[in-house]
């Protein structure tokens, strides 16, 4: 679910917690944690309402103005339902802590080692977790088109890999490219 910045922003400071969509089945469940370019936001409730259900209390909620307004929001899709969704700010998002790690122990670099052969194991294009990450290494704040092409694979794909990266804490998305965090140079060092 696309949470608009401004929304996310009053959702951190306990201003909103309730938002409106207009979904043809719910696209949530209660106790998943999104991660956003703030942190995480946890769904606390997701319930199907008719458009009479919405109070102003709601809508207030919900940072707008009127019950009226919140319908007046979702006019695109008028025929699939309303639903109400209710969440809260459930704190900072736990991959940055992990990517500032500026060190490893060896049972963290035999995990990350096991999980990166994994990746390579599995992937239909064979090993590239290394690659990726020395090129990230070589070449910071490199947008992923000239990245792929030098590794003479297809763009998403390859953002997806880089995606895997990220997970583990050792990358970092910039705009355009990536660097590697502070973990994943620590993981590049010789033991």
């Amino acid at each position: 679910m696309i949470i608009s910045r401004p929304d996310l922003e009053a959702i951190k400071e306990g201003r909103i917690d309730l938002v409106f969509r207009r979904w043809d089945r719910p696209r949530l469940r209660a106790g998943t944690k999104m991660r956003t370019a703030l942190g995480l936001v946890e769904v606390l409730s997701v319930e199907q309402i008719s458009e009479a259900d919405v109070s102003d209390a709601d809508a207030a909620r919900a940072g707008i103005r009127s019950a009226q307004a919140v319908v007046g929001r979702q006019p695109r899709r008028r025929d699939q339902p309303l639903h109400r969704i209710e969440l809260r700010f459930a704190g900072p998002d736990p991959r940055v802590a992990l990517r500032e790690r500026a060190t490893l122990s060896a049972s963290e670099r035999t995990e990350l080692e096991k999980r990166l052969a994994q990746f390579d194991r599995l992937s239909p294009h064979g090993p590239w977790t290394r690659k990726t990450l020395e090129l990230i290494s070589q070449r910071p704040e490199t947008s992923s088109m000239e990245l792929s092409a030098e590794l003479g694979r297809e763009r998403f794909s390859f953002k997806r890999d880089v995606r895997k990266l990220k997970e583990l804490g050792l990358t970092e998305s910039l705009k355009p490219g990536y660097r590697l965090s502070p973990r994943g140079r620590a993981f590049l060092e010789p033991n």
